[in-house]
């Protein structure tokens, strides 16, 4: 099994997983010291697999290592809040 990797993005405020050569997306947009998550998509190929839930636990334990005020207009990262 190979390592996967979450890249963070910060320029394009997005988290991304590549497998397989396709890619699963965490975007979000940041304001000082407020980050509202706003889109995860996951590719048909990766779907059913926990992608997006890996994407998303990665991605608020990194606003929440940043002391960040987190808020989600993603519905599926409102799951997780």
């Amino acid at each position: 099994m190979t390592q996967e990797t979450i890249l963070h993005q910060a320029d394009q405020q997005r988290f991304v997983l590549s497998i397989a050569g396709h890619d699963a997306v965490l975007e979000y947009q940041r304001q000082g010291e407020k980050i509202d998550f706003v889109r995860t998509f996951v590719p048909d190929e990766l779907r059913g697999q926990g992608v997006a839930g890996r994407l998303v636990r990665h991605g608020l334990e990194w606003a929440k290592s940043q002391q960040l005020t987190i808020s989600a207009s993603c519905w599926y990262v409102q799951k997780y809040l």
